[in-house]
C-alpha cells in the first residue's frame, strides 16, 4: 500500500531520534534502519535526512563526530544527547495523544 508522504512529515523528527535513541548511527545507516524497521513504508532522502540532521545538532538534541572505518573515508555519526531524549520523550507523548486521538474519531466515539 502507498502511504501519502504527507502523514510521514510530522513524524520525521521523532523517528530520526528514535533510531539515535540506542546507539550511533550515520546518515546512510539511519535511512537504511527507518526503511528495514518500516517494511519500505518509510523512505527518506538523503536531501530530508540531513537538513533536519543539521537542525537538530544546531538546537543542541544531537552531538556528531566524525569516526573512520576500515578504509573508508571518515562517517559522520550522530548521536542523541540528554537534550534529545527529552525532545523524544515529548515527540513520544505528542504522537500518542495525536494518533489516540485520530483513532478515536475512525473508529467513532460511542455517545459523541
Amino acid at each position: 500500500m502507498k502511504i501519502d508522504k504527507s502523514l510521514m512529515t510530522g513524524s520525521t523528527t521523532m523517528l530520526i531520534l528514535k533510531l539515535l535513541e540506542n546507539c550511533d548511527m550515520y546518515g546512510y545507516q539511519m535511512i537504511e534502519e527507518l526503511e528495514k524497521r518500516s517494511q519500505n513504508i518509510f523512505t527518506l532522502k538523503a536531501g530530508t535526512l540531513y537538513p533536519i540532521l543539521h537542525s537538530l545538532e544546531q538546537q543542541g538534541m544531537i552531538n556528531s563526530y566524525e569516526k573512520e572505518e576500515d578504509s573508508t573515508r571518515p562517517r559522520k555519526y550522530y548521536s542523541l544527547n540528554k537534550g534529545g531524549r527529552k525532545l523524544l520523550d515529548e515527540k513520544r507523548v505528542e504522537w500518542e495523544v495525536y494518533s489516540s486521538t485520530v483513532n478515536n474519531i475512525l473508529g467513532g466515539l460511542k455517545g459523541v
